[in-house]
C-alpha cells in the first residue's frame, strides 16, 4: 500500500525531497543531477522571491516505510492573472516503476489543486520559466543538461494512463560547430548593423555588466518571452536575485549584448560550458569535492557548449539580430575548444527560434512534453 506524507518546508525535509532522485538515477548515464543546494532554494518560500506571487506544496510517497516518489504542487497566481486561467502546476515529479505510485502522488496534487479552486493542472512545470519544464519523451539516450530535465521513459507511460494529455511540447538541438561563420550569417550581421544601427557590445568585468545592463537584460528576457506557453513575468525582486546567480559565474566572453545607437539592450545571447559531466562527477553536491569538479567544468577543456539564453526585442526578431549574435560567439567557440552546441529546450512552434539552425549542421535529438488534465 503506498503512504502519501505531505512534507512541510524545512531545509531538511527539503534536501530529502530533492535527495530521492540520486538513488534513483545512480548509475544511469544520462540523468545530469542538479545542484542539490539550488533545488533546496528554489522549493524553499523564504529563498525563492517567487513565492511573492506562488504558493507549493510537497508530497512524497512510501512503501514498506521507503521512499519511491515524490511531487510538487504548484500555483502561480500572477500566471494565472496574465493568462486568465485556474491553472495548478506539478513539478520536481519522480517515481519508481509502480503505477500506484504515480496515482497516488498525481492525486494528491489533484486533491490539493481542487482544494485551491483550479480548473486544470499542468505540468512538469516549475515556479517560472528559469526552473525545470517540460517530460522528456524522446532522447532518452542522450546526455541531459543541467538546465532540464531527466527521466526514465515509463514517466510519460504512466502519465497518460492517468488520462493527460499534451499541452506543449519542446524541442531540443545539437548544433556542431562550424569552422568558419556561416556566409549567409556574415552577411545578414552586416545589413542589420547598418540598417538598424546595431553594434555588439562586450563586458570583462561582471559589476560592470550588472550595473549598466542586469535589469534591462531580464527585463528584455520578459518582452521577448511574454507570448510564450504559461510564461511568468519576473518580478522585480526576482530580476535582483537572478542578476546575483547568473551573471557571477559566466565567462564575459560567451556573453554578448546588442545595443541600438542610444545604447538600448535589443538583443542577448548567453552561453555557458556545459556543466553536464561535472555536476554527473559532483554527485549534486558541493563538498566533499564536488566543488573541485564544477570548478573543473566552468574552467577547464569542454568541448560542448550550453545556449543558456537567447532573446531579442520583438520588434527586432525574425530580422538578423540572431546572426548578429553567433557571429559574435562562433569564433569564441572555436577558441575555446567548443565542438558541439545545445539549444536547451524551445518550443516546438515557435519557427522563429528553430530557422537559426538551419545554417548549422544540427539534429534534434530531445523532445520533452508538458501534459494537462482537467479537475
Amino acid at each position: 500500500m503506498v503512504e502519501i506524507r505531505r512534507i512541510e518546508p524545512t531545509r531538511k525535509n527539503l534536501r530529502l525531497f530533492t535527495e530521492f532522485q540520486l538513488d534513483m538515477y545512480k548509475g544511469n548515464a544520462y540523468y545530469v543531477p542538479p545542484l542539490i543546494s539550488d533545488d533546496v532554494n528554489t522549493l524553499d518560500p523564504s529563498k525563492n522571491p517567487a513565492f511573492d506571487f506562488c504558493e507549493s506544496a510537497y508530497f512524497m510517497a512510501y512503501k514498506d516505510g521507503k521512499p519511491v516518489g515524490r511531487i510538487a504542487g504548484i500555483i502561480n497566481h500572477q500566471a494565472n492573472k496574465d493568462h486568465g486561467s485556474k491553472n495548478a502546476r506539478f513539478g520536481f515529479i519522480d517515481f519508481f516503476d509502480d503505477e500506484e505510485v504515480s496515482a497516488a502522488l498525481m492525486k494528491a496534487v489533484e486533491d490539493w489543486a481542487r482544494e485551491k479552486g483550479m480548473k486544470k493542472l499542468i505540468g512538469p512545470l516549475g515556479f517560472t520559466d528559469l526552473d525545470y519544464e517540460g517530460m522528456l519523451i524522446e532522447g532518452f539516450d542522450e546526455l541531459s543538461t543541467m538546465a532540464t530535465i531527466y527521466n526514465y521513459p515509463y514517466y510519460p507511460k504512466h502519465i497518460e494512463k492517468l488520462g493527460y494529455e499534451k499541452e506543449s511540447d519542446w524541442v531540443e538541438y545539437q548544433m556542431t560547430v562550424p569552422d568558419s561563420i556561416p556566409d549567409r550569417y556574415l552577411r545578414v550581421a552586416e545589413i542589420v548593423k547598418k540598417k538598424f544601427g546595431l553594434r555588439v557590445l562586450k563586458y570583462k568585468s561582471r559589476q560592470k555588466i550588472k550595473n549598466e545592463y542586469g535589469e534591462e537584460l531580464f527585463r528584455l528576457v520578459n518582452e521577448s518571452y511574454a507570448n510564450l506557453y504559461e510564461y511568468s513575468r519576473l518580478s522585480d525582486r526576482q530580476i535582483k536575485h537572478y542578476i546575483d546567480i547568473y551573471l557571477g559565474l559566466l565567462n564575459l566572453d560567451l556573453v554578448t549584448l546588442i545595443v541600438d545607437k542610444d545604447d538600448k539592450l535589443v538583443g542577448i545571447g548567453i552561453s555557458m560550458p556545459s556543466m553536464s559531466k561535472a555536476l554527473q562527477k559532483s554527485g549534486g553536491k558541493m563538498l566533499p569535492m564536488g566543488w573541485y569538479h564544477l570548478l573543473k567544468g566552468l574552467k577547464g577543456k569542454n568541448d560542448l557548449v550550453d545556449l543558456l539564453l537567447v532573446a531579442v526585442k520583438p520588434e527586432y526578431q525574425n530580422k538578423g539580430v540572431n546572426a548578429l549574435l553567433f557571429t559574435d560567439l562562433i569564433p569564441h567557440y572555436q577558441r575555446l575548444g567548443y565542438k558541439h552546441a545545445e539549444s536547451n529546450p524551445e518550443m516546438e512552434t515557435n519557427a522563429k527560434v528553430q530557422n537559426q539552425w538551419e545554417y548549422f549542421e544540427n539534429r534534434q535529438h530531445k523532445r520533452r512534453r508538458a501534459y494537462a488534465k482537467n479537475l
